[in-house]
């Protein structure tokens, strides 16, 4: 599932610093050093802005230095995610993806099970009839995940099959609500 979608702009100079201050502090904490290769790894994910993989990071850093190896990448990323500055992501293809975490602006995701294109998205609606249903059940919500597998609209005009095998083309049935993904 390549093709990930950046939904933000990408982050300042400045916004980078502030991420990797804040990982130094948490490395300072950890008992652990901050070394070239992790600043590496650490700077082309802030500004990568999007879903990446451990192979899609590792082929970025190795394009800068080839000497760095997966299991730097994979231990950097976990650490991004223990330190709360990345998010780990399962979209349904066995893949782990990361990405930077803000915790300013939540959005979910629309994923196809054709090409894996990834779009993000906000909706206000969702996340008011979300707190609606929680307060309806006493239910006091931390956090949650909304994903949305289907095929976009560039795969349905190919008509590429879905997840499930099925040529694409027009919908029917209960997804033929006519609800589009914005892009």
């Amino acid at each position: 599932m390549a093709n990930a979608q950046p939904k933000h702009p990408e982050l300042s100079n400045e916004a980078v610093e502030r991420l990797h201050e804040q990982l130094v502090t948490c490395m300072e904490r950890k008992g652990l050093r901050s070394t070239t290769q992790r600043r590496l790894v650490t700077d082309l994910f802030f500004r990568a802005n999007g879903h990446l993989s451990i192979d899609d990071l590792l082929a970025r850093v190795r394009r800068k230095d080839p000497n760095v190896g997966y299991a730097t990448v994979y231990r950097t990323l976990k650490l991004l995610v223990e330190c709360g500055l990345a998010n780990e992501r399962q979209f349904g293809d066995g893949k782990t993806r990361f990405e930077i975490r803000d915790d300013a602006e939540h959005h979910d995701h629309l994923i196809c099970l054709s090409c894996g294109r990834i779009v993000e998205f906000e909706e206000a609606r969702i996340e008011e009839l979300q707190e609606q249903v929680a307060e309806r059940h006493g239910f006091l919500v931390s956090s949650h995940k909304h994903e949305l597998y289907g095929v976009c609209a560039d795969c349905q005009r190919e008509g590429k099959p879905g997840g499930d095998g099925r040529r694409t083309g027009k919908r029917t049935g209960a997804g033929a609500s006519g609800a589009r993904a914005r892009r």
